[in-house]
């Protein structure tokens, strides 16, 4: 069980002020979800494969890959923007 001094150190460490009421709800709310945990601490698991991901989903991504345009004047005519010396002049950021 967690003390009501152990709430109101942890509420110090993330700046929060608590009232006397809300010490004593968080105590008995945090209390609880400890009482879970112990639970779960004795459940066997050893003969359960460790996983990150249970969905089976991938991660979906495109290989990399170098693509050669050999007309840069047709490339550089896409650009909304001025083009200055064979470059697009972009509007300044700062």
């Amino acid at each position: 069980m967690i003390s009501k001094k152990e709430i109101k150190h942890i509420a110090h460490l993330a700046r929060l002020e608590l009232s006397d009421t809300e010490v004593e709800k968080f105590t008995d709310q945090i209390g609880d979800i400890l009482e879970f945990f112990k639970q779960l601490q004795e459940v066997d698991t050893d003969k359960v494969a460790e996983t990150s991901q249970v969905t089976g989903l991938e991660n979906v991504s495109r290989k990399d890959e170098i693509n050669v345009f050999n007309n840069e004047d047709e490339l550089l005519e896409c650009s909304p923007h001025e083009i200055e010396n064979q470059s697009i002049k972009v509007p300044k950021i700062f």
